[in-house]
């Protein structure tokens, strides 16, 4: 009963059986292809930069919002942000605020990305060309506090590492992909057209995540209303269920026993021998998930170091290439081509190793546990495209990825403790390359940056601790997936007042091109 009920919470392993699977996927597609028909017509319809708007005959009502505007830009907008000391009162109300973000998001592992970016421009006054670069070390301080927790946690239904290296290595890399692809939209769309698609994608994520939050939280009241009515009922139950199975035994044997056994020997020779082969290979895939995939992980880090390298060489935009690569140039897309197809190749490489151990594991007799995805030859082509509308996301509206993975995890029926560590493991890995970039470019403000890594590192070590309790406690995984809707919600919340008053400022640029500049 236990395991049927969890099943019908966490989702079935394939897509066709998951109702919010599929429900999330055909927003999320339909979410994409507005954005690639909106970018298709500001492309054909955006007039030349240099032209002046013209603001006669505008009412008289939005004059007097554009002079609030002025006076919220002129307290909030700095481009050089004054030194972290003296701490002023709004830095002491932006790490408050900060810190109890992140220890909400410690526990769904998605970093929380979505609500740092507006706290540090809202209330400790950064323009987004720094908020977001400090938004991004204060994710990979908790990144890093998650993944020294997690490092030492087992899968709590197998004898393996929590942290699925199978699932992140088919997951990051079109991830990656979509990403980058996702960022040239950014660049394309009008500013007020992405705070409307991004507040449309994180309500219907947050809503999709806690109605999957509600379903497990009833399951798991079920659960555990049924443990204890089976513990009321006694040992003379149990003693009575375990006399019947003895007996069952019994009789099974004794009909073994009076079979026919002529001409048996060889057969139980050969399937004696097929026992132990198989038996071999099982032992021998049991004995590899018990210790992290190291050739996995060095597969990662190699096509990281690849991507941030051939992004760092080609510039872009607002920073210069060091080769001397100018952006637009044939030199310029011939990088990035390069790059998506690196990408693509790590992947076809991750498929066809899935594809391998699914395929061993199937000829041993491998029981998969609760929460675990058959790597079936559907399985890794339906997933990876999905991963890639996560990407595209991430990389469009700006946000973490985590925001968009975590949820789609869920979605996809991965245990929750699961989800959430190898969320924060792929949040580890995307948030350093990032980092790497923003110092490189001289985006990050440094006295800040090492506060924001300290309160990072932190405040989600201690968030996740006291989740982890709660969960221990009240014997409750669906914690987990309540902390990832409420934080894809908070950030919904939190992005869309960011937009408005930037929207009513004046301060949203039109679309500048692949290669616009940002002041």
């Amino acid at each position: 009963m236990k395991l049927s009920a969890s099943r019908k919470v966490l989702g079935e392993k394939s897509g066709d059986s998951n109702p919010s699977l599929r429900s999330l996927v055909t927003s999320w597609s339909t979410i994409a292809l507005i954005a690639i028909v909106a970018t298709a017509i500001t492309v054909h319809v955006t007039p030349n930069n240099d032209q002046e708007i013209e603001l006669e005959g505008v009412p008289v009502s939005l004059f007097d919002l554009r002079k609030l505007a002025t006076e919220v830009r002129e307290h909030f907008a700095y481009e050089h942000h004054e030194p972290l000391f003296p701490l002023k009162a709004k830095d002491y109300r932006g790490f408050f605020f900060a810190i109890i973000g992140l220890m909400i998001a410690a526990g769904g592992g998605i970093g929380g990305g979505g609500i740092l970016v507006p706290i540090y421009i809202l209330v400790m006054g950064f323009s987004p060309k720094h908020a977001i670069p400090l938004s991004n070390i204060t994710v990979f301080g908790g990144a890093m506090a998650n993944t020294y927790l997690n490092a030492k946690k087992r899968h709590p239904l197998a004898d393996r590492p929590l942290v699925d290296w199978d699932l992140i290595l088919i997951m990051e890399p079109l991830t990656i992909a979509g990403a980058l692809i996702g960022a040239f939209l950014n660049k394309l769309l009008r500013e007020e057209v992405l705070a409307v698609m991004l507040v449309l994608l994180l309500t219907f994520t947050a809503y999709n995540t806690l109605k999957k939050a509600m379903k497990m939280y009833k399951a798991e009241s079920r659960q555990l209303k049924e443990a204890s009515t089976s513990y009321a009922a006694g040992e003379s139950e149990l003693t009575s269920i375990a006399a019947e199975v003895e007996e069952e035994d019994e009789e099974e044997a004794e009909e073994a026993l009076l079979d026919d056994v002529d001409g048996e020997n060889k057969d139980e020779e050969e399937l004696e021998d097929v026992e132990i082969e198989q038996n071999t290979v099982l032992q021998n895939i049991l004995e590899r998930e018990r210790t992290p995939p190291m050739g996995n992980i060095t597969l990662l880090v190699v096509m990281f170091v690849v991507v941030l390298f051939i992004n760092l060489m080609k510039g872009g935009g607002a920073f210069p290439s060091p080769l001397g690569i100018k952006c637009g140039s044939t030199s310029f897309w011939a990088a990035n081509f390069i790059n998506l197809g690196w990408i693509f190749m790590i992947s076809l490489m991750a498929r066809s190793y899935l594809l391998n151990q699914y395929r061993l594991k199937e000829s041993c007799g491998y029981k998969y546990v609760e929460g675990d995805i058959k790597w079936t030859p559907k399985a890794t082509i339906t997933y990876p495209i999905i991963c890639t509308f996560a990407g595209f996301f991430a990389g469009m509206f700006g946000v973490g990825g985590g925001i968009v993975k975590g949820p789609l995890m869920l979605a996809m029926g991965v245990h929750p403790k699961v989800s959430s560590a190898s969320s924060a493991c792929m949040i580890l890995f995307t948030s350093f390359t990032a980092t790497t970039s923003f110092v490189v470019f001289g985006l990050l403000i440094p006295d800040y940056a090492v506060v924001c890594l300290i309160i990072g590192f932190v405040a989600t070590f201690v968030g996740q601790v006291a989740l982890n309790y709660l969960m221990k406690k009240y014997q409750r995984n669906s914690y987990i997936a309540f902390s990832i809707g409420g934080v894809v919600l908070l950030s919904s919340f939190l992005m869309t007042i960011q937009s408005m008053i930037s929207i009513a400022e004046g301060t949203s640029k039109p679309p500048g091109g692949v290669c616009g500049t940002e002041s």
